[in-house]
This record gives C-alpha cells, structure tokens and sequence, in this order.
C-alpha cells in the first residue's frame, strides 16, 4: 500500500494503515470511547478562549478522503486558546468525519456512536512555524471536536454543504470565505481532553484533543450531501465517500479529563 493510497475501503483501510505507518499501532491513538463515570474532572483546567476572524478562511477542498476548509494561518488571527493548552493554537483548518449510515462519529461516549464529527485542527503557533512542523511534536496540534447528532437541519452547517458540488471529485478546491467554524460549537463549552493522535495516517500522536459534551445538530439529509463527495477523481470511475471514520481504539493507560463536574 503505497502512503497516498490509504483509506477507508477493505483493501487499505484503518486495519491495514500500520503496515505503511508504523504509529497507527502507538500507544496514544485516536479515535477512544469516553467512558463518562471514568473521566475526571479537572479543576485545573481552563474555559476555551476560542478567537477566530471569519475572513481567514480561504478554501475548500475534496482531499479524496473528505472536504476540508483551509484557513489562512500566518498570523494569530484566528487562535485558540485556554483548556488544556498553553499559549496560543492557530487555526489551520476543519473537516467532517462520516459513515455509510447515520452513525459515523469517530469518538463514541460510553459506547455509543453519533452520526458524525467535526474536526477544527490548530497548530501550536508559539513553538512551531507551520501546521506540518508541529505534527512531529506531543505538543503540537489541539483539536476541536464537535460531535454531530441526528436532528433539523443545521443552517450554519448548510453553508458548507451548498458548495460541496463545485468540489465533488479528488482534488478539486473552490473559494470559501467568511466563515467562523466556532458556530458549529454547541451553546455550552464543557468538554473532555485526553492525548492522542491524528484519525488517519499518518497517525501522528500530537494532539490534544477537545471533545465537547453537547452534540450538535445534522438532518439525515444533510450528512447524504457529504456521501455523495468523491474519493476519485473527475476523470475515473465515480467511488463516492460513504464513510471515512476509524474505528476507536485502546485508551492504554491514558487518562480522559472533564471541564465539568
């Protein structure tokens, strides 16, 4: 399986990943189930200061494993800040996790599965001088997580999913502007932490991640649009992404902290 060729499919998905890339099999990977009686919580830990500037967005783009917003990160403009972080995390970008059916949220919580999950990835803009620098450290990215629940329509949501057709095959990248993805944040900022690692290759073990307790919602007919993106290009045979979320894996020995009593 050469690097570029991983997915989501029989033939190169998340069982066969460590084979290319040694670290899927690390000891603090990521996606976990958060055991809620088990997690801790932390008085320790700050509220989040989350400061984004809807006018460094920039792009969208299909990767081929999902659609995913670019932000401009060369300054401080858009930061997050506060939680379980020291200094400042700059936005870098954000994408979406599915499945085939209305359950592919990559976390689960006590077992259970949502239908999808956002992921808002800040890079540690302090220590490092880009998004790909930082992901070699234990201290440098942090990832806000929004975990997506079967309900009405999401109008903030729709924004993103009206310009998925301009991006629908591999490689293909439209503009996308003014947006703040904080608005795809519950109302309440309690969350969960723990250590861990990026959800796909190559499963760099340089996050921490952010998990809030409320989910927010995504009508049924909003996560069909997402499907219908492709993992193949315009010139192949149509392979529509139906699911692009890894399974949980070991918590080995990590501890998952609450912002929350």
């Amino acid at each position: 399986m050469a690097s570029q060729e991983w997915g989501y499919d029989a033939h190169n998905g998340p069982d066969l990943w460590s084979k290319q890339f040694p670290l899927a099999n690390g000891n603090h990977q990521s996606p976990i189930d958060i055991k809620t009686k088990e997690a801790k919580y932390d008085s320790s830990l700050k509220p989040l200061s989350i400061s984004y500037d809807p006018t460094t967005a920039k792009t969208i783009s299909n990767t081929g494993h999902y659609f995913q917003v670019h932000y401009d990160d060369k300054d401080n403009r858009s930061v997050l800040k506060g939680g379980p972080l020291t200094g400042n995390y700059r936005l870098n970008q954000f994408h979406v996790h599915w499945g085939s059916s209305d359950d592919g949220s990559e976390h689960t919580v006590d077992g259970a599965r949502q239908a999808a999950e956002l992921h808002v990835v800040h890079w540690n803009s302090d220590k490092y001088s880009s998004c790909a620098e930082a992901e070699n450290h234990p201290d440098g990215w942090a990832i806000v997580t929004s975990l997506l629940q079967i309900g009405a329509d999401n109008p903030n949501l729709q924004k993103v999913i009206d310009v998925l057709d301009s991006i629908k095959t591999k490689g293909k990248q439209a503009q996308f502007t003014d947006f703040d993805p904080s608005t795809l944040f519950p109302a309440s900022h309690d969350y969960w932490t723990y250590h861990g690692s990026q959800t796909h290759p190559p499963c760099h073990e340089c996050v921490a991640w952010i998990i809030f307790k409320d989910p927010v919602p995504v009508s049924s007919r909003q996560l069909a649009k997402f499907r219908s993106l492709r993992a193949s290009g315009a010139r192949q045979k149509a392979h529509p992404i139906l699911s692009n979320n890894r399974p949980t894996q070991p918590l080995k020995g990590r501890k998952v902290k609450a912002s929350f009593h």
